[in-house]
């Protein structure tokens, strides 16, 4: 009888020990995601940052968390083992703004940084306020995205006509929603990885009144995502990967001919030249005082799109319309919020032109770029002048130069 109960009791301990496997392999598989791109020593550098921040990897099916930090945890009151594996939205809840969300979707589509606050969830279900910076990690050879980064910073509610928290039977439905948020494992299609921050709940209660982040708490998140980017960097090195936050791949790029080099490289303003006809196009000429405006090198900002500059403050209303000229083949001029390497601001005033080659045909366009904080000595002319006087430039070397075929260099 005793062998008898023991076999019966065999499939049971085989499905737990099988369970058990599993488990430890999926855990693994998440590491992986680190370790295989920047070695082991990676997760240990990463433990020591301070801050609440998580990793996730699109490759993966779902597009799951594949690391979170000691602070994530002390501000949401998750273990790491109950988010890894999991979608972000795991913080989410009824009364998060599904426009904050649909923004943070459309930037994980885009591979671009965003900026927004947002109403997140502990895993008590309290609600609470948090600036949410998401920014890709780009393969630095290929420009391909390795893992989105997601930094999370309290906001602080002194003085700021905060909402009052959600209490009785309001506050009984919230940790409702959190525990079911925590159970619900249902991973979305690994193809569209934006949903991974997507809100699964969708009952209506009334959120509390927005929250702003003070410029102290932007700067803390930007700082905190470009210490998170330095130690990846730097442990990629070791594997022989090198990963940027900034998505520059020159490979494939066609060089310029020396002679319109010579001709671009006499023109004093600081501007670059997008390839109009290259995919998400991209910059193939950059000159002197561009750089040092912006802090980039060349090496860093060729093959870059000019998306490069945007920051948390760019306005979304003003890029639009930039495309929306790109698009009809015609000249703007904005004000823009820039952002240098460093991840100081500038006030820009952009200009943006398509430039012709011989033929008529639309073949780059210019972007002029001025900082219009710093003196500048325009020789009596508007700055809208000064800007067009670069434009014209370029069009006269373009043109000139593609009625001669010479534009690229012979091997291109």
């Amino acid at each position: 009888m005793a062998s008898s109960g023991a076999a019966e009791a065999d499939p049971g301990e085989r499905e737990r020990e099988r369970e058990q496997h599993d488990d430890l392999h999926h855990q693994r598989r998440l590491a992986s995601s680190l370790t295989a791109r920047y070695s082991d020593w990676v997760l240990e550098a990463l433990d020591e940052l301070p801050g609440s921040f998580l990793l996730t990897d699109p490759a993966l099916a779902g597009h799951p968390i594949v690391y979170a930090s000691r602070g994530l945890a002390a501000l949401t009151g998750y273990a790491r083992r109950e988010v890894l594996g999991r979608g972000a939205r795991v913080f989410q809840g009824a009364a998060t703004d599904r426009a904050a969300v649909a923004g943070v979707r459309e930037a994980v589509r885009a591979q671009r940084a965003h900026q927004v606050a947002i109403l997140n969830y502990r895993r008590d279900g309290s609600p609470h306020w948090v600036l949410l910076h998401l920014a890709p990690v780009f393969h630095a050879r290929d420009g391909s995205v390795l893992h989105f980064l997601a930094v999370q910073v309290p906001i602080d509610d002194a003085g700021r006509g905060a909402g009052a928290p959600c209490r009785g039977a309001q506050g009984a439905v919230l940790a409702a929603c959190r525990e079911e948020a925590r159970v619900d494992d249902d991973f979305p299609c690994a193809s569209y990885s934006g949903k991974v921050f997507v809100d699964m709940d969708r009952r209506g209660l009334e959120a509390e009144k927005p929250r702003i982040a003070s410029d102290s708490e932007k700067e803390k998140a930007i700082s905190t995502a470009n210490s998170i980017v330095a130690a990846l960097n730097r442990y990629s090195k070791l594997t022989g990967l090198v990963v940027s936050g900034k998505r520059c791949d020159s490979v494939g790029i066609p060089a310029l001919s020396s002679s319109l080099n010579l001709s671009l490289g006499r023109i004093k303003q600081s501007f670059v030249l997008t390839h109009s006809c290259l995919p998400d196009m991209p910059i193939i000429y950059a000159s002197d005082a561009f750089l040092s405006l912006t802090g980039y090198s060349r090496e860093e900002i060729l093959g870059c799109n000019c998306r490069v500059l945007n920051g948390p403050g760019t306005s979304l209303e003003v890029i639009e319309e930039i495309n929306q000229h790109i698009c009809s083949e015609q000249a703007c001029t904005v004000d823009l919020l820039s952002y240098r390497k460093d991840g100081s601001s500038f006030p820009d005033l952009l200009h943006v032109s398509p430039i012709r080659d011989a033929s008529g045909k639309v073949a780059f366009h210019i972007w002029v770029h001025l900082d219009v904080g710093a003196k500048h000595d325009f020789n009596g002319l508007t700055p809208e002048v000064w800007q067009l006087g670069a434009v014209g430039a370029v069009r006269v070397a373009v043109r000139g130069l593609s009625a001669s075929g010479s534009l690229l260099r012979p091997s291109q």
